[in-house]
């Protein structure tokens, strides 16, 4: 091939773009605080499950052998 057939461009040549579309960068922003949200929700709820199951430990332990009478106390 001869040099200078065809110019030589970078496949990632944005020069003649005026970048993002603003409206649309506030579309993705919106979106990812969405999801931040529903994420940190979801983490709270599992931590709080997380410590009610550690507060509510009273439960019959299968080591000390009561798992058969459990809820027969009064």
């Amino acid at each position: 091939m001869a040099s200078g057939m065809w110019p030589v461009q970078a496949a990632n040549d944005n020069a003649g773009t005026a970048g993002p579309d603003p409206q649309a960068l506030r579309k993705v922003d919106a979106v990812a605080l969405t999801l931040a949200r529903i994420i940190g929700r979801r983490m709270a709820r599992e931590d709080f499950e997380k410590a009610m199951r550690a507060a509510n430990d009273n439960m019959p332990s299968a080591r000390h052998g009561d798992v058969e009478d459990a809820g027969d106390e009064q």
